[in-house]
C-alpha cells in the first residue's frame, strides 16, 4: 500500500458559486464556461452548456478552475460523481474543484476518486438528497506514490478506459446504423415523405392496455415468481433487468388481462420516462405490467413489432409522443389509452417491415456480442482500478 495523504495537504480545493440569474449582464454573451453538477455525467468534461460573463464571474463566489482540475459533485443525485476538466471553467456551488499541483498527476486522482464513490456515498448525509461538504473532500485520504508511479498507473488505466470507451462507441454506432436503415427504408415517419398509408394504433393492434401495482406496493413483491415490469425497466430498445419486480400466482391472476406475450411492444405512459419503448424479452415471460407501462400488441399480419418499436423511438415520433403526453397542461406527463389508440403511424407493406426486422436482428446480434465484451472489459477495468491503489500493478 502507498502512504496516504489528505487532499488539502498536497493541493488546493475550491467550491463554485452562481452569479445572480436576475442580472442579464452576468449571463448574456458570456464566454466563460460555467458548469453544474449534472455536467459531471460526462466523466471527461469536454463541453459546457452554460456560460457567464467576466462581470458575472467577478461579482459571484465562483472561481476559475484551470484545465486538469478534478471536479466532484457535492449534492443531489450526482453526489460523489467525479469529472476531469479538459478546459478552464468555473462551476456552481454544488461542485468542488481539486486543482492541479506539482505533487500529483490529476488523472491519477480522478481514477482514485472514482474508485471510492461508494464510500463517499456512504459518508454522505441528507437522505433523499445526499450531500457532502467541501471540508469532507479536503480530508479524503489518497494513496500517493511517487509521480512516476502515478504516471504508470494512470497510463494502464487510460489504456483500459480507452478500450472500454471504444466498445461503448461501437454500440452507439450500431444504434445509429439502425436509425439510418429505418430512415432509408421508410423515411421520416412523421413527415411521411414517401406517402405511406397511415393508420391509428387501435386498428393495427390486437391489444393496448396497462396494468396496476399489487396491493401493498413494494412490500408485496417477491424474490422470484412472475415478472412485473415497471417503467424503470423500460428504456429505448433496451430492457433494464436491475430492480425487476416479481409477483406470485395469486397476484398475477388479478392482472391476467395484462399478461404479456412474445413480441409485445412496451411503452411507458407516465412520468419522466414517458414514451420510452422496447420489446419484452422472451426470457421474462410469463410477465405482467403495472399501471405506468402499456402493452402494444401488433396484428402481426400487418404490423411487425421491430418496425413498430423503431418507429416509436425515432426522433420525430418520440417528439410527437412527448407532445401528446403534455397535452392539457398536466404537471405530470402522461399518455392515455385513448391517445395511444388514436396515435397515427405510417404503415408500409408487411413484407418491407419484415425485411427491416431481418436487418435489425443481425445488428442486434452484433450488439449483444459487443455488450458482452463491454461487460468483460468493465470487469477488467474495475479489477485494475482496485489493484492500482494497493500497489499491485506492475
Amino acid at each position: 500500500m502507498f502512504e496516504e495523504h489528505a487532499i488539502d495537504s498536497f493541493t488546493s480545493v475550491i467550491t463554485g458559486g452562481t452569479p445572480s440569474t436576475s442580472k442579464d449582464e452576468y449571463w448574456n454573451n458570456g464566454n466563460i464556461p460555467w458548469l453544474n453538477s449534472g455536467e459531471l455525467q460526462q466523466d471527461i468534461i469536454t463541453k459546457s452548456s452554460n456560460f457567464i460573463t467576466d462581470l458575472g464571474l467577478k461579482n459571484s463566489s465562483s472561481k476559475l478552475m484551470p484545465k486538469d482540475s478534478i471536479l466532484i459533485a457535492l449534492t443531489g443525485t450526482t453526489t460523489g460523481k467525479v469529472g476531469y476538466l479538459t478546459f478552464e471553467a468555473c462551476a456552481n456551488q454544488s461542485v468542488t474543484g481539486i486543482l492541479p499541483s506539482s505533487k500529483h498527476i490529476p488523472k491519477y486522482l480522478y481514477y482514485y476518486l472514482n474508485s471510492i464513490r461508494s464510500k463517499v456515498m456512504s459518508d454522505a448525509y441528507g437522505g433523499a438528497q445526499p450531500h457532502i461538504s467541501q471540508a469532507y473532500v479536503k480530508k479524503i485520504k489518497i494513496p500517493l506514490p511517487p509521480l512516476n508511479t502515478q504516471k504508470h498507473i494512470t497510463q494502464i488505466l487510460d489504456d483500459a478506459a480507452s478500450l472500454r470507451d471504444k466498445t461503448k462507441q461501437l454500440l452507439k454506432e450500431y444504434d445509429a446504423l439502425t436509425q439510418s436503415i429505418f430512415l432509408d427504408m421508410f423515411g421520416d415517419p412523421v413527415k411521411n415523405e414517401k406517402a405511406w398509408k397511415k393508420e391509428n394504433l387501435k386498428k393495427i393492434t390486437s391489444k393496448i392496455g396497462s396494468g396496476s401495482t399489487p396491493t401493498g406496493g413494494k412490500e408485496a413483491y417477491h424474490e422470484e415468481g412472475i415478472s412485473l415490469i415497471r417503467s424503470l425497466n423500460i428504456h429505448d430498445n433496451f430492457f433494464k433487468m436491475k430492480d425487476l419486480a416479481f409477483i406470485d400466482e395469486k397476484q398475477a391472476n388479478k392482472l391476467k388481462n395484462v399478461s404479456l406475450e412474445k413480441n409485445d411492444v412496451l411503452i411507458n405512459i407516465t412520468g419522466a420516462s414517458v414514451a420510452r419503448s422496447t420489446i419484452v424479452p422472451d426470457e421474462l415471460l410469463p410477465a405482467r405490467v403495472n399501471q405506468h407501462v402499456s402493452i402494444l400488441r401488433p396484428k402481426f399480419s400487418i404490423l411487425n413489432s421491430v418496425f413498430l418499436l423503431h418507429l416509436l423511438i425515432s426522433p420525430n415520433s418520440k417528439a410527437k409522443l412527448l407532445g401528446v403526453s403534455s397535452q392539457g397542461g398536466a404537471t405530470r406527463e402522461a399518455i392515455t389509452k385513448d391517445q395511444l389508440e388514436n396515435f397515427e403511424i405510417i404503415l408500409p407493406s408487411i413484407a418491407l417491415q419484415n425485411q427491416f426486422a431481418e436487418k435489425i436482428t443481425l445488428i442486434e446480434r452484433q450488439k449483444e456480442l459487443a455488450k458482452q465484451e463491454l461487460i468483460e472489459i468493465e470487469d477488467l477495468f474495475n479489477c485494475l482500478l482496485q489493484k492500482a491503489f494497493k500497489g499491485e500493478l506492475k
